[in-house]
């Protein structure tokens, strides 16, 4: 027979759950989430409500609510039933249990009138704002790459996919089609390295893998000393990764040197690198019917362990975070791959002061 329910049963669950290592209330420590309070504001242009009405939600709990969808991977609905249901969820956003939870039309609502606004880089801009005035400065240089973020794919005839191309609209599509396809990103091919064959084997190499793959791609540029994304850049998933070295170069970062693959290489970027007083550590690509010379091939390893730290970025998104993008166009995926950014720099933050708090 269940027993009666008691006045702090749930403060004992929450104590419970704090001495287990709620990794959401070291979040809730780590990061002061007050400071995105002026330009949440500004963004969402809220009435003084004079005329009276139900007071909207408040705006920090709500993009609370945001950090959430991108650490667990939830949709609106999920998002509403989850900070019905978790306590640890609901301690995060700083609900409590008789309070009123935004539903999924409400959190759908706040997430578009950032993305209307624009308010993500801002918010973005901020906190590495907050970072540098905690000490985090970004030292060593810099390290920069891409990665592709699945969109959903629309199911096109050929013709249907020449005129979305060329920036067009098919004549034959409904209003409601229009909206549901996306017609800003692109598809492009996603190539695996060859393997070369064994010592003793056959002398032609095994083919290369391609996988068709559509959607967009977020450029990134990290800090080499404390692996904080510092600038991002988001384009369709076709853009050439060399494209975007200068819209991910942080102006700020105390070294000179830039750490980034082969497609990076290119007269144009390394003449840009050089006008900044930058100097380029990308990777040489293998000479074309050649072996690879030993002193390029030990430049490229030297380079290698240090450029495969922005792959822990892309690891921690895409394993931890299951990051797809389920919205259509660039504007909402700009946003999502925004908030990503945004929620890897959190949760690194939050390791780095556990790490030196021991």
């Amino acid at each position: 027979m269940a027993g009666q329910g008691g006045f702090f049963d749930t403060d004992e669950r929450l104590r419970w759950l704090s001495a287990a290592g709620d990794p959401l209330e070291r979040l809730a420590t780590v990061v002061d989430f007050e400071l995105f309070r002026p330009e949440l504001d500004a963004a969402l242009g809220r009435s003084d409500r004079a005329r009276g009405g139900r007071p909207p939600y408040d705006a920090v709990m709500m993009f609370r609510i945001l950090v959430l969808q991108t650490l667990y991977t939830l949709s609106d609905d999920q998002a509403e039933y989850q900070l019905r249901d978790r306590l640890s969820f609901m301690r995060f956003a700083g609900l409590a249990l008789h309070d009123s939870v935004p539903d999924a039309k409400t959190i759908w609502l706040f997430r578009e009138q950032l993305v209307r606004a624009g308010a993500f880089e801002r918010l973005f801009a901020r906190f590495d704002a907050a970072l540098s005035e905690r000490g985090f400065l970004a030292m060593g240089g810099q390290i920069v790459d891409a990665t592709i973020v699945e969109a959903r794919r629309p199911r096109l005839t050929q013709a249907e996919k020449e005129v979305v191309k060329n920036g067009g609209v098919p004549e034959d599509w409904k209003p409601a089609r229009t909206r549901q396809i996306d017609r800003e990103g692109r598809w492009t091919l996603k190539r695996g390295k060859r393997k070369p064959a064994p010592p003793g084997g056959a002398a032609r190499m095994a083919p290369e893998i391609a996988v068709p793959m559509f959607g967009y791609k977020n450029h990134v540029g990290i800090d080499r000393v404390h692996g904080f994304v510092r600038r991002f850049s988001v384009t369709h998933a076709a853009a050439h990764d060399g494209a975007q070295l200068g819209a991910v170069l942080d102006p700020a970062n105390t070294a000179s040197s830039v750490w980034a693959d082969t497609a990076y290489r290119s007269a144009a970027n390394i003449a840009m690198l050089d006008r900044r007083g930058l100097k380029p550590e990308f990777q040489r690509a293998r000479p074309r019917g050649k072996a690879m010379p030993p002193h390029i091939a030990r430049g490229n390893a030297r380079r290698a362990r240090i450029r495969s730290r922005v792959e822990h970025v892309f690891a921690a998104q895409k394993r931890r975070f299951d990051l797809v993008i389920r919205t259509v166009g660039k504007a909402r995926a700009a946003a999502k791959l925004a908030l990503a950014n945004l929620a890897y720099n959190f949760t690194r933050l939050a390791w780095l002061e556990t790490r030196a708090a021991s």
